[in-house]
């Protein structure tokens, strides 16, 4: 995906939206196919974001779900947190499957895995900005320039700095979306701190990337949730049994950083 692909989107997750009854279509065609297996809400999320917004795909769901056309069930995980399974409304024998869903999800969500994957995604990031040149200026700050925001208890994860120009970075290494309450905060940080706001996540929605771009900043769409190279094995499980764009590569590729040093130049 490139930076050029998302100027002049818009759409809004508030408004109606007309893809949703084609996401019910869709999903309802996908579940016919898939009569005898068991999927959960994130999988079938992130599978077709190119097609949908994650909310739009969720909503579709829930409307497939009340009408009947699927099942819906609440798993509670080991560690707390909740998961929502779907099958097909004449799969009888879901249980096996199911069990093996909620158990591979347990393995990658338990909270030392997924705060790690959170670390790891800001080195990840720390790493390539130090290969480029950026001169790392503050690390998990609220303040810069004689300036602190005070309005939330928000920090900034990174502020780089090069030819000039400086930068507020947030990473977010997950699968889902990060929250947009958040995304907002840290936007209003950046601009406060008279810094340029770039995110540095998996996938961001098109409407979130448009106002990201009117701020003035930019979006390093990494399309991959990035493990550790120590939990290799886990990616290739997880990419291979739910086909999730996860993996566990060295380094941030630089092709990536290319494309953000080529949009860097441009504001030098």
């Amino acid at each position: 995906m490139e930076w050029d692909d998302f100027f002049g989107y818009e759409e809004y997750e508030g408004s109606a939206d007309p893809k949703q009854e084609e996401a019910r279509d869709y999903l309802k065609d996908f579940f016919e196919e898939n009569k005898e297996e068991v999927f959960f809400s994130r999988q079938i999320e992130v599978q077709n974001e190119a097609r949908f917004f994650h909310w739009i795909t969720n909503r579709a769901l829930n409307e497939l779900r009340s009408e009947g056309v699927i099942v819906g069930e609440e798993r509670r995980l080991s560690w707390g947190g909740m998961i929502t399974l779907y099958w097909h409304k004449s799969y009888r024998y879901y249980k096996r499957k199911a069990m093996e869903v909620v158990n591979l999800v347990e393995e990658y969500s338990r909270p030392e895995i997924s705060g790690s994957m959170g670390r790891h995604g800001e080195l990840m990031v720390l790493d390539a900005f130090a290969r480029f040149e950026f001169l790392q200026v503050g690390r998990e700050t609220n303040k810069y320039s004689g300036r602190k925001w005070e309005r939330t208890n928000h920090n900034l994860d990174f502020i780089f700095r090069k030819d000039g120009i400086e930068y507020g970075v947030e990473v977010k290494n997950t699968l889902g979306y990060m929250d947009y309450e958040e995304f907002k905060i840290k936007r209003e940080i950046c601009l406060f701190l008279n810094l340029r706001p770039i995110f540095v996540v998996r996938m961001m929605p098109k409407s979130w990337m448009k106002e990201l771009i009117d701020d003035g900043g930019y979006g390093m769409i990494l399309r991959f949730q990035l493990y550790p190279w120590t939990h290799r094995e886990l990616a290739r499980r997880v990419s291979s049994r739910f086909k999730l764009p996860v993996d566990a590569p060295r380094q941030i590729e630089d092709g990536t950083m290319s494309r953000f040093l080529k949009w860097h130049e441009k504001n030098v």
